[in-house]
């Protein structure tokens, strides 16, 4: 019989009050960014609250370095841009029906909790609380994960007074709270008894901490040596101590590992959170656990899983795993994380989730516009740069051609480098032969000089390959220094290979460059640093070109034609285009699924030519439209053509 079959057998117990929640994973690497203006926000969407709502969850911990979301001292005010994307995370959370745990992820390992942390703490939960008073009760607030090398005395006293700050402006919501000591367990029983009955005790589990983190560098000393580490402990398949570690608390822990590396002893260290839970008849939850993947043998990973799964969900303790997407993740390691595509099934089977079957990617010629930049990075865009000097706002509300927001990148040293990374990459060799642009918005002053933009393919294994560039400069020519805005359009046919830097040595163009294996897209100071100048870019996209710009009246007319929307999915606006053979009355409308026509865009005679129109996705009443699949239908010359858009808030 099966192990977790017996424990099926065992009698259940009488649980303290829970929370309202059970089960769930925590989005990583989304909000933890250094500032806001670095926030990639475009990592997730609704789409990825609706996949782990179908896994079973009914949770999402939201870790956010929230400190880092403030203006500094002394008033610590929360960035609008921060506010701005928090909000449709929330919106998406309340649309889908799942708890959204806003966690205070200030947090650094390697630096203790500071004593004076109040001072920081509580006018950002005054403000967090103001800002969010309204909404459901699916929003949850956690002071501060894994306070440490802070007294238990000294931190319960300042969150005793952050609970105090929040309840001064939301009685509402529930609080989430946890002790000193990195959130342990151990920690639980120092936690003063509140009189407060609208929270929940956190608490972290890692143990055995030899096993979960083997690999990790965070650590002191760094257990990147350690590998091979069996779960449960099997003494046939127990490593040496590496002899970096030998000395160190790492040795020890080696020699104990058959005491502590069990099944046994998981289950007790668990029962100390509930045996917490059942003497003060509170809720508590574990808002963090689980295994780094790198150097663990996935099917010890798996077990280690299963079994602290099945002992939480026996003493009914609600979980969060660590994490999502990431080294403790929930997707087979050194893939893009696609949730039809990569998921590790052993490990969703492991904590009981609902899973799609899966299915085997293969990399497809793109046949269709791609956005890479509007508002934020677009989806499966990794969002990097590399600086020498100078700083990168991806977020500036300076003057956006459209939308909210634009890229405005300042002062860089030279070679410094924003990149747009594909993930998986893109193979963009159909939209080359058809004449596809990389068409983008951009503005800049006189003093601006020439910046390289450029595609590089991927490194393969094959001897003498190297990432070759292939790509154009960026020219007075091209972009006017002027300080206005300029619609920049660069075909994908007239860029030129331009060579390769590869570990530290230059290589001379060989055309070698691979369109159908492409892995970023970078702007890059080749020639010379900014000094103080800057460029402001908009709306970047891969864009099927508009054939008949500028067409001499003697050429022969094309018929009437409707172009993709662009970008698809779009938040909060999209660009729809259309070719008019000849001058005459256009009108263009907006419908929703069930025909009521939502706005119409234009009804105008206009020349022949192509046009460009803006819908913002609003209703003639100016209201905003919901998420959802949307129609636009065209009539011109004679005829209706019609297409359709997906609008995700």
């Amino acid at each position: 019989m099966k192990k977790w079959l017996l424990l099926l057998t065992w009698p259940l117990l009488l649980f303290a009050s829970q929370p309202p929640f059970n089960r769930g994973v925590n989005l990583t690497n989304w909000f933890q960014a250094e500032s806001a203006s670095e926030l990639p926000f475009g990592k997730y969407n609704k789409t990825d609250f609706e996949n782990i709502k179908s896994l079973g969850c009914d949770v999402i911990r939201l870790p956010i370095n929230l400190h880092a979301m403030t203006n500094g001292a002394p008033e610590y005010k929360l960035d609008p841009v921060f506010l701005y994307f928090i909000d449709q995370a929330a919106d998406w959370a309340e649309e889908t029906g799942i708890y959204l745990i806003l966690d205070n992820h200030t947090f650094d390992p390697a630096v203790d909790t500071p004593d004076d942390i109040d001072q920081t703490l509580l006018p950002v939960w005054r403000q967090m609380a103001e800002h969010f008073k309204n909404r459901s009760e699916l929003i949850m607030y956690e002071v501060l994960n894994e306070p440490h090398g802070i007294s238990d005395a000294r931190w319960n006293e300042i969150q005793q007074q952050a609970v105090a700050a929040i309840r001064e402006i939301d009685s509402f919501h529930t609080i989430v709270i946890g002790p000193a000591g990195w959130n342990s367990y151990n920690n639980l029983q120092y936690m003063p008894v509140y009189t407060d009955q609208n929270l929940i005790y956190t608490w972290h589990f890692y143990d055995p901490f030899l096993f979960t983190h083997q690999g990790a560098s965070w650590t002191d000393p760094s257990l990147v040596p350690l590998s091979g580490v069996p779960f449960p402990y099997d003494a046939a398949k127990m490593p040496e101590t590496p002899s970096e570690l030998l000395g160190t608390w790492v040795e020890g822990e080696i020699h104990n590992y058959p005491n502590t590396g069990t099944i046994e002893y998981l289950r007790q260290q668990i029962d100390i959170a509930f045996n917490f839970s059942q003497t003060r008849q509170v809720p508590v939850y574990c808002g963090e656990m689980g295994v780094f993947i790198p150097n663990s043998d996935p099917a010890d990973r798996i077990e280690w899983y299963l079994q602290t799964r099945l002992w939480l969900d026996l003493r009914g303790l609600a979980w969060t795993m660590w994490d999502y997407h990431g080294g403790f993740g929930l997707f087979e390691e050194d893939t893009p994380g696609w949730f039809e595509y990569d998921l590790n099934t052993g490990l969703a089977g492991a904590l009981n989730f609902v899973y799609p079957a899966q299915k085997t990617y293969t990399l497809q010629p793109d046949s269709t516009d791609i956005l890479i930049y509007s508002d934020y990075t677009a989806q499966g865009i990794g969002q990097e740069y590399w600086l020498s000097a100078g700083q990168i706002d991806y977020y500036s509300a300076t003057d956006p051609i459209e939308g909210v927001y634009c890229l405005n990148w300042s002062a860089a040293g030279q070679y410094s480098n924003i990149r747009f990374n594909f993930n998986p990459d893109k193979d963009l060799s159909d939209l080359m032969a058809n004449n596809y642009e990389l068409v983008f918005w951009a503005r800049a002053g006189s003093a601006l000089p020439n910046i390289d933009i450029r595609f590089l393919d991927t490194k393969t294994d094959v001897p003498g390959d190297h990432p070759w560039r292939m790509g154009t400069t960026l020219n007075s020519t091209l972009l006017p220094r002027d300080g206005i805005w300029h619609e920049i359009q660069l075909p994908l046919q007239e860029m030129v290979e331009k060579g390769s830097w590869d570990n530290n040595q230059w290589f001379n163009p060989q055309g070698q460059f691979d369109w159908s294996a492409v892995d970023y897209l970078e702007f890059t100071a080749e020639h010379s640093a900014f000094g103080s100048a800057g460029i402001y870019l908009d709306q970047i996209g891969i864009l099927a070109h508009l054939i008949n710009i500028g067409k001499p009246e003697s050429e022969p007319a094309r018929e009437l034609y409707l172009y993709g929307n662009f970008p698809n999915p779009f938040n909060p606006a999209t660009n729809i285009r259309f070719y008019l053979p000849q001058s005459g009355m256009v009108n263009l409308n907006i419908y929703d699924l069930n025909g009521c026509r939502l706005i119409t865009l234009l009804s105008a005679d206009k020349p022949a030519g192509n046009h460009e129109l803006r819908w913002n996705g609003r209703d003639e009443s100016g209201n905003q439209a919901a998420s959802g699949i949307y129609y636009y239908e065209l009539i011109a010359a004679g005829k209706t053509l019609a297409g359709k858009m997906l609008l995700i808030r």
